[in-house]
């Protein structure tokens, strides 16, 4: 969706509303495709004393798979919007982040499925305190113990064979 903002240009103060939803459903990432709800994107641009400031909210809910524990979840993303926008580039070097107007619009699709790419986590935790599986036997250590004897430091191993044949 193209956001015409020619009327607001020169209008200091002015602002132009937007809401819209996008489908992202066909991004894989790394093998998955957690985004399988439609994301919703509001906000409004504002002339700020001839400035374009672009802000709003990207929000859906995500469906994935913890990755110590391998159980699935849904987790509610929102990526904050917040760019300049601006007809012509004055200094190339500038730092800040600066969308282009092209013929006085901006593509909000493009801006906000950027933004919330950008912003997906590489690690996904059903919670932050999961234990994962247990290595040797791929137990649910969220369910408690799984059993095993815990591993012996090699270098340790002769200690650790004293103490299991004075306990027989």
């Amino acid at each position: 969706m193209r956001l015409d903002l020619r009327k607001i240009i020169h209008v200091p103060g002015a602002s132009v509303p937007f809401d819209l939803q996008l489908d992202l459903t066909h991004l894989d990432f790394f093998g998955a495709r957690p985004i399988t709800r439609p994301l919703q994107v509001q906000g409004k641009v504002t002339n700020r004393a001839g400035a374009l400031q672009l802000e709003g909210t990207a929000s859906t809910v995500l469906d994935l798979t913890c990755d110590r524990c391998c159980k699935p979840y849904t987790a509610e993303k929102v990526v904050a919007l917040n760019s300049l926008l601006a007809t012509e580039l004055e200094n190339e070097d500038s730092e800040d982040e600066i969308i282009l107007l092209d013929g006085g619009a901006v593509d909000l699709e493009e801006v906000a499925s950027t933004a919330f790419i950008l912003a997906m986590d590489t690690k996904n935790l059903c919670s932050e305190d999961c234990k994962g599986l247990c290595s040797r036997c791929g137990a649910d250590l969220n369910d408690g113990p799984c059993g095993c004897k815990p591993d012996v430091d090699p270098r340790l191993a002769a200690l650790a064979q004293l103490l299991d044949d004075k306990a027989e």
